[in-house]
């Protein structure tokens, strides 16, 4: 729940100086902001960094940055400070946030809080000042790296460095298990104004059931479901088989999550049961741990994908997409084919696979985000393919993909 709106005065947040500590014995200098302005107040995890030009508060609520410190390469953060209307889940959720230049008064009618504001109501650390473009080399060149971040001047550089070294890896941590949902529910919001062009206002009646899997998925997921005519009942990634028949769905979807997605047992045994039964869709960890539960294997990402704008080529169409991605683990191509997937996506920055489905099951996934939330538009048609599979109960097809990106360009969503 955010606050009424309230308005910020320029100069209120003290200087008090911060650091970054790196596991490879960098240190960055800052000023803090957030959380740790609040005594006894630190920040730890893996270092990563976003080139989203906007989106921040979607990107601090997008529950897949759960155990990572985010750093924007945009140089300003801030702006527009925070809106009720553009969360992702309920709170944010990185370990912690660090930008080159913190923008303390927000300029926007829909804005009903500071940035630095709401970081410190919910105790998540923040720095700024920092050189975000020479910490952002340093990822790119060392890959992803364990950090810690402190206002508190008594350990030393070397210290902290050390403390950085000590934090648990990335690579085997379930985290899904911790910010998934302790219970199932039904989904009731949609896209209202903010529908695409393209999309169709939800029917009253809905269409199809989708059961998902939630392993910490966006709201924007569930909304574009929603707004497509679908009823979507969520469970928490310790849902079985069993109790998703109960359902009976028309489609099952495994939602976006943090963490190493090897370490998911629970999904990965109750997919390699159930799903394309119905016909599956995943999003981003949803899409790795498909593979996974078809006994393909996954790969830790040296430095990941994180930002609105990563190409990606549509291998069934041609076409090629913008999108919005935020993962550091990937699927092993030659163990997906060799148990009947077939690359349907190529990222073009490093020709990783970013899609597949199944050669005789109705399953397909994608490793980015077609929500966005931030992000372009492009890959939206994805959950029409969805509901396309809903209706044939056949593997999404070529010309499923194509006449869903068809639709799109002839409304001017999609060139």
């Amino acid at each position: 729940m955010l606050p009424a709106r309230t308005e910020s005065n320029s100069g209120t947040i003290p200087k008090i100086h911060a650091r970054l500590a790196l596991e490879d014995g960098a240190v960055f200098h800052g000023f803090a902001f957030g959380g740790l302005l609040r005594e006894s107040v630190e920040g730890s995890g893996e270092v990563v960094f976003n080139t989203s030009m906007v989106g921040y508060q979607e990107a601090l609520t997008d529950l897949s940055y759960t155990g990572q410190i985010l750093t924007m390469t945009v140089p300003e953060v801030g702006n527009y400070g925070i809106s009720a209307t553009d969360l992702e889940s309920a709170r944010p959720c990185v370990a912690g946030f660090v930008v080159r230049e913190l923008v303390e008064i927000p300029s926007n009618y829909r804005s009903v809080e500071g940035l630095s504001d709401w970081l410190k109501r919910h105790k998540i650390p923040a720095i700024t000042g920092v050189d975000t473009r020479a910490l952002v080399r340093r990822l790119r060149v060392g890959g992803a790296m364990r950090g810690i971040m402190t206002t508190d001047a008594k350990p030393t550089d070397l210290e902290l460095v050390a403390r950085a070294k000590s934090i648990p890896s990335m690579a085997g941590a379930n985290l899904a298990a911790a910010v998934s949902p302790k219970s199932g529910g039904e989904w009731t919001e949609s896209l209202g104004e903010w529908r695409p062009r393209g999309i169709e206002a939800t029917a009253a009646t809905p269409r199809f059931k989708v059961v998902a899997i939630d392993c910490g998925a966006k709201r924007n997921i569930y909304r574009h479901l929603s707004a497509r005519g679908c009823s979507v009942h969520f469970l928490p990634h310790t849902a079985t088989a069993s109790e998703i028949r109960a359902l009976s769905p028309d489609g099952l979807f495994i939602s976006n999550g943090p963490g190493d997605p090897a370490v998911v047992e629970t999904v990965i045994a109750t997919l390699r049961e159930i799903a394309g039964e119905v016909p599956t869709f995943g999003i981003c960890l949803g899409h790795q741990l498909l593979a996974l539960a078809l006994g393909a294997t996954t790969w830790k990402l040296k430095f990941g994908h994180r930002g609105a704008n990563q190409p990606v080529r549509n291998l069934l169409t041609g076409r090629v997409e913008i999108t919005s991605q935020n993962h550091g683990f990937c699927v092993d191509e030659p163990s997906l084919t060799a148990v009947g997937g077939e690359v349907t996506h190529r990222h073009l920055n490093d020709n990783t696979c970013a899609g597949f489905r199944h050669t005789a099951k109705p399953i397909f996934s994608v490793q980015y985000h077609p929500e966005a939330s931030p992000g372009p538009h492009d890959s939206t048609y994805l959950f029409d393919c969805f509901i396309a599979i809903m209706q044939s109960r056949k593997p999404v097809s070529r010309s499923d993909m194509e006449r869903s990106q068809e639709a799109l360009a002839a409304v001017g969503a999609l060139v």
